[in-house]
């Protein structure tokens, strides 16, 4: 199933509400939530106060995708602030299964996150539990990246793995560079989620981007 997450990274900061309240409306599946602390990723950005500011305003999922060192320190005050899932960088810790075991053990869906440069064969240990997978297909940390085409063939050998090897229903997300031009291709891939800032954000009319981008990898998937 198609789903559509935009990007808050994109959003107006000063109407934060505003522009959450416009995508909630016109369809999106979830949000998505950059969380960087300038050290794991050259950027700042949002923390567990803009999460717990945003979950009483919206009932979408909140996904927080920690671009964070020591992520382990930090997932408790996700969970409290209202995340529903909390995604975590195999890069980012030595001990990538006991953070994702502390976000199962928290009650919310846990995701693993794998950088460009990273191989698949870092994260097949902990695919049997997690319930996302996020290919990274720019490099984090700015939104309004171009696109590397190289991940979508990370995409289709971790959709193999996921028919194959492990029979699992893990999802498979991409973020970085999502727009009318490489939804498709993604889709076709294998991936299921889509994560878009710019392309929506950066639009009069970002509920007519959703629905463009969800079309798009529909039909690139019939």
């Amino acid at each position: 199933m198609i789903k559509i997450a935009p990007s808050i990274l994109s959003a107006d900061y000063a109407n934060l509400q505003r522009d959450v309240e416009l995508v909630e409306k016109g369809g999106a599946d979830l949000l998505h939530i950059d969380v960087m602390d300038g050290h794991f990723v050259p950027n700042l950005s949002f923390g567990p106060g803009v999460v717990s500011a945003l979950r009483p305003i919206t009932k979408l999922p909140l996904e927080c995708h920690l671009m964070i060192d020591a992520p382990e320190q930090y997932i408790k005050a996700f969970a409290q602030a209202g995340a529903d899932r909390i995604l975590v960088h195999v890069e980012s810790t030595p001990h990538i299964y006991r953070a994702l075991q502390m976000i199962k053990d928290a009650g919310l869906e846990a995701g693993v996150v794998i950088n460009p440069g990273t191989p698949l064969e870092l994260i097949t240990n902990v695919l049997p539990i997690v319930d996302q997978v996020l290919v990274m297909t720019v490099n984090p940390g700015f939104g309004g990246q171009v696109f590397l085409k190289g991940m979508l063939k990370k995409v289709s050998r971790l959709d193999q793995l996921r028919q194959t090897n492990y029979n699992q229903d893990f999802k498979i997300e991409v973020d970085g560079g999502i727009n009318d031009q490489t939804i498709a291709a993604c889709a076709k891939a294998g991936a299921d989620v889509f994560v878009a800032g710019s392309y929506v954000y950066d639009s009069d009319n970002p509920v007519a981007r959703m629905n463009h981008l969800r079309d798009l990898a529909a039909d690139a998937t019939h």
